[in-house]
């Protein structure tokens, strides 16, 4: 056996995906396209909503090409009626269930002061209760395979610590973080591990709205350099990576845990790198006096 075919080998054995059937809330579009075709890629059976419909049919159309085994619906993930017939498509069609990973979430920039009941309710229901609807869904769905599974919660970096004019947004991914780490002691008994992945920068179509125009200036690449310790923001990729590690089987003994693929910033913690300073929690004398020029 060839070390690529012995490599092969061992990653199949290892990751234990393939013929493993997930449900995917937000598949289809963005960060939730990219795990989508990365857990198909490993052998999982694949079922989404989204409400996207461009996205859907251009994932349709890749999964298609690949001869890949899934379900699509189109529809909205937070309403419960919606999620009621994905699973029942996906238990009637595989009669199993291993995976789900809940992707959907979304905000809007604004200060707390002046924002509306109306406004709480749809960052609590885009960014929380569907967790709850999908979780209350998916828990005897996979109990009854008795394999155990994994869910896994799409949260963020600012679920994890101060986000001034995200107040509400902030709130309730700190409560998906919390009812994972709560949830996953009361399943840990049965096998299924419950973990959140919560990135930072990362340019999906959401976070480009809510930065526009940043990524144009002629100091976004210095303010990586200076804020991400990595240097870089991250990809798609870097995000779908942890997703599949704690879908499969390489993260059997991991459970009621939060993966920051964020290229350190969570750890920083307000420590900037600043160029020929190195790290600090201030700003350099360089930058005050440039700013005390300014009359700033």
């Amino acid at each position: 056996m060839s070390a690529a075919d012995t490599a092969a080998a061992w990653w199949a054995e290892r990751s234990d995906l393939a013929g493993r059937v997930a449900i995917l809330t937000g598949g289809a579009g963005g960060l939730g396209e990219m795990m989508t075709l990365d857990l198909q890629a490993n052998g999982c059976k694949v079922a989404i909503v989204d409400r996207d419909e461009a996205a859907i049919e251009a994932i349709r159309s890749e999964l298609t090409t690949r001869g890949a085994d899934f379900l699509i619906h189109v529809g909205d993930a937070r309403d419960p009626d919606v999620l009621d017939a994905l699973f029942a498509a996906t238990a009637e069609r595989w009669g199993r269930l291993d995976i789900l990973v809940n992707i959907v979430g979304g905000t809007f920039k604004a200060p707390f002061e002046g924002s509306t009941p109306k406004a709480w309710d749809t960052l609590l229901r885009t960014n929380l209760m569907h967790v709850l609807h999908a979780s209350s869904r998916a828990i005897p769905a996979i109990k009854a395979g008795g394999r155990g599974g994994s869910i896994i919660n799409i949260t963020t970096i600012e679920g994890y610590r101060a986000a001034p004019n995200f107040a509400v947004y902030s709130a309730a991914k700190a409560a998906v973080a919390q009812f994972t780490r709560s949830l996953s002691l009361e399943l840990a008994p049965d096998g299924i591990r419950v973990n959140c992945v919560a990135p930072d920068l990362a340019p999906t179509p959401g976070m480009k709205k809510i930065s526009a125009g940043v990524e144009n200036s002629m100091n976004y690449e210095l303010g990586q350099q200076v804020a991400i310790p990595m240097g870089r923001t991250g990809t798609m990729t870097d995000i779908s990576d942890v997703v599949v590690f704690l879908a499969s089987g390489l993260s059997k003994y991991i459970t009621g845990s939060t993966l920051h693929p964020d290229g350190g910033t969570f750890t920083s913690a307000g420590w900037f790198n600043w160029p020929g300073d190195g790290y600090g929690n201030t700003l350099p004398m360089d930058v005050m006096r440039y700013l005390e020029q300014r009359g700033e």
